[in-house]
């Protein structure tokens, strides 16, 4: 594996004249690529404001609820190892459609599953769907936005961002409003994923022409995506310096999130704090990475480096997690937004899988390494979080568990943000 230390002398010269056809269809893209992020979480988000609700009518035990928690990091490792090779045979545009249907067909069929069991199938489906999308949109923005990763990285995890957060403060409301009925407010999510699929449909019928004319006549379009493999021959990602810092980083930035989501409502109950604020801190962290996700990929996507920026954004999460230990009702929304500002260590992570990788070939490779491989490290943090609360009857060891795990996500970072490229 080469790895080689590159100036970002693109930034420096003056971007090439785009005709306002390719200008166009640049818009048509980003409006796609941002329909495709709000429905990667609205899955996962959605359903825990109904659990018990849905609990109630299938029958669902207490352990298959716990397997639907731990579901979305299994299915996003083991289907994302699968992006790279559908996408090697029908090409990215065409497996994110084909994801997008199975999540929007997951999302409408789950709501009238008659038992646990299909419940929960129809659930694998539909994260399925999004974990090829997950390992394949930052490969869309090498191809399509090459001189523009950092903000349009940004912007998807925004529009992520915001449809996570929309999904679980929604979903409620819409239940009650058809007759308190948790199947309405759960399947509703199917049509915002069925919205997004007619625009990637139209992206991966232009890509089929496109490719079939350049073959035909021996020329590619100025601006036009390369295809997603060469036919090279590859070395092992696995040898990749390089490719591990990213892996570790995004696994150890997960494993964080997960715990986050799972258990900052109740660290702050514990403390003493009411439900409805603890809701409310819990939001603090969800709403301030939809402007910072933006904000922060942009910067990155400037910069040769991006050590210093992954270095802080830990530091930040260390502060929430020493506050929540010493003192969680002191400054209970200072130590929330602490851990917001960490939580956009994601953004960051997928920014510099779009930038460590020298084409797109290599682009999907270490981005279904990345966040295939992150996913699998990150299932036992959050599991070993409950048992450490469990067995401890307290937060003090869990906190102090998550502030040191986050020292070795801070050298993974800065050695994933170093100005490296990989072949």
């Amino acid at each position: 594996m080469l790895e080689k230390k590159t100036a970002s002398a693109r930034d420096a010269e003056p971007r090439p004249h785009v005709s306002p056809s390719i200008a166009w269809r640049r818009r048509f893209a980003a409006l796609a690529l941002v329909l495709a992020a709000v429905n990667l979480r609205p899955a996962v988000t959605s359903l825990g404001p109904v659990l018990e609700e849905a609990r109630a009518s299938l029958g669902m035990s207490a352990v298959t609820a716990g397997l639907l928690t731990s579901m979305p990091a299994v299915c996003f490792a083991l289907f994302g190892f699968m992006a790279p090779r559908l996408a090697r045979r029908f090409g990215p545009d065409a497996i994110v459609v084909s994801g997008l249907v199975a999540l929007a067909a997951g999302l409408a069929a789950r709501p009238f599953a008659g038992n646990s069991a299909l419940f929960v199938a129809l659930s694998a489906l539909a994260l399925g769907g999004i974990a090829v999308t997950n390992v394949l949109l930052p490969v869309v923005v090498k191809q399509r936005f090459p001189d523009r990763v950092g903000a349009m990285t940004g912007l998807y995890s925004m529009a992520l961002n915001l449809g996570a957060s929309t999904s679980a403060a929604v979903t409620v409301p819409l239940a009650r409003a058809f007759g308190a009925d948790w199947r309405v407010g759960l399947g509703a999510w199917a049509l915002l994923a069925a919205v997004a699929v007619p625009p990637w449909l139209a992206l991966a019928r232009e890509r089929s022409r496109t490719a079939k004319e350049a073959q035909r006549y021996g020329t590619s379009e100025p601006g036009a995506a390369s295809e997603p493999d060469s036919g090279a021959p590859h070395t092992r990602l696995t040898r990749s310096p390089t490719a591990w810092a990213l892996t570790v980083y995004f696994g150890l930035q997960a494993t964080a999130a997960y715990v986050i989501i799972g258990w900052l409502p109740q660290i702050f109950r514990d403390a003493g704090l009411s439900a409805e604020t603890a809701g409310l801190l819990f939001a603090v962290t969800s709403v301030l990475g939809i402007p910072l996700s933006f904000a922060l990929s942009a910067v990155a996507g400037r910069l040769r480096h991006q050590s210093g920026i992954a270095v802080t954004i830990g530091l930040f999460g260390l502060g929430g997690y020493l506050g929540l230990l010493t003192a969680p009702t002191a400054a209970p929304w200072l130590w929330a937004g602490l851990l917001g500002v960490a939580n956009c260590s994601f953004p960051l992570a997928l920014t510099m899988i779009g930038m460590r990788g020298r084409d797109s070939a290599t682009v999907i490779r270490l981005s279904a390494f990345a966040q295939s491989t992150g996913y699998l490290l990150s299932i036992p943090g959050p599991i070993l979080v409950g048992a450490l609360y469990e067995h401890s009857g307290g937060w003090h060891a869990p906190l102090i568990f998550m502030a040191v795990l986050m020292l070795p996500q801070l050298a993974a970072g800065f050695f994933a943000g170093r100005n490296r490229q990989i072949d």
